[in-house]
């Protein structure tokens, strides 16, 4: 493994919770390069050909196995698209952590695209958790445009974990899922911009197969002059169950567009969709004013409980 700086480290520790070399596969990549990688006898990672991103296979009826996958940029003006894509064999239940930091300290833009593919075979489980972080006093903007594409096996299922709380300049995340017969998906986003970010979430889910089911619930906090658009959509074709839900609190001058659309194509799919915008109560403040913190101290702390 090659030996990563004290900044890539806290990157790391940022996006995958990581203070140590983890048990069980992963593949570490810094600056565009390949920084450690380890394979069990259960999950394989090899090297695309063009050299282009990693595919990760996992046999099936694997259990009680993880992979982590993190990308770290510390380097002012790189700017890469990575390809990944999972393949995840039946019966098998694992968890996937990725998830990418970057510190730029320059005047370039630093930019990573990540798009991850994953094959998600029957009666298969996955726990996905991604992470992005960026940092940094450079004027270089930190830029992360995540695309997942989840396609989903009869009577398997998904739960995502998506989470973007600070220092990332500019974000596009596009989420596209296609589940089959019995298949259930599960995604919780949480996002809090500040400054001048700008952060576009993109979700289409269609439940193709009978008895599938989706939820996918936003929460997110825009602050200064910030902007956060979430547009979600769910397409029921078949006797299923949908859910979607964007819950945001909006602070000084930031603007929050709330998108939740339904498509229905056949009789028996329920579908339901919810949007709440608004700022924190006045209540809730004092009432924490009165058990001694400060109106900045409060905010933070409801701030943290809503997001958690």
């Amino acid at each position: 493994m090659v030996e990563l700086t004290e900044v890539q480290k806290r990157l790391i520790a940022e996006v995958a919770d990581l203070h140590q070399v983890p048990i069980g596969a992963y593949n570490f990549r810094a600056n565009s390069g390949l920084a450690g990688r380890n394979t069990t006898a259960n999950i394989d990672i090899q090297s695309k050909p063009d050299g282009s991103g990693i595919d990760i296979h996992i046999k099936p009826g694997t259990k009680n196995e993880s992979v982590h996958i993190p990308v770290v940029i510390s380097e002012t003006g790189i700017k890469e698209t990575v390809y990944n894509d999972f393949f995840i064999g039946e019966d098998a239940d694992v968890t996937i952590v990725a998830g990418c930091g970057i510190d730029n300290c320059g005047n370039q833009d630093s930019q990573h695209d990540g798009i991850h593919r994953f094959f998600v075979e029957k009666g298969a489980k996955v726990k996905y958790v991604e992470k992005h972080y960026g940092s940094g006093d450079g004027m270089g903007k930190r830029i992360l445009n995540p695309v997942t594409e989840v396609y989903m096996d009869e009577g398997s299922s998904m739960e995502m974990e998506m989470a973007q709380i600070k220092g990332v300049d500019s974000t596009e995340r596009t989420t596209v899922a296609e589940l089959k017969k019995g298949a259930n998906l599960v995604v919780r986003e949480r996002l809090m911009t500040h400054g001048e970010q700008k952060a576009l979430s993109v979700y289409k889910v269609t439940l193709f197969g009978e008895g599938s089911t989706a939820d996918v619930v936003s929460r997110s906090v825009a602050r200064d002059k910030s902007y956060q658009k979430f547009d979600a959509c769910i397409i029921g074709s078949a006797p299923c169950k949908g859910h979607t839900e964007c819950d945001s609190i909006i602070m000084d001058e930031g603007r929050i567009l709330a998108v939740p659309s339904l498509e229905a194509k056949n009789v028996d799919a329920t579908l339901v969709h919810e949007a709440a915008i608004g700022k924190i109560a006045g209540e809730q403040i004092i009432k924490l004013m009165t058990l001694g913190l400060t109106e900045q101290e409060a905010e933070e702390e409801i701030i943290n409980g809503f997001l958690a």
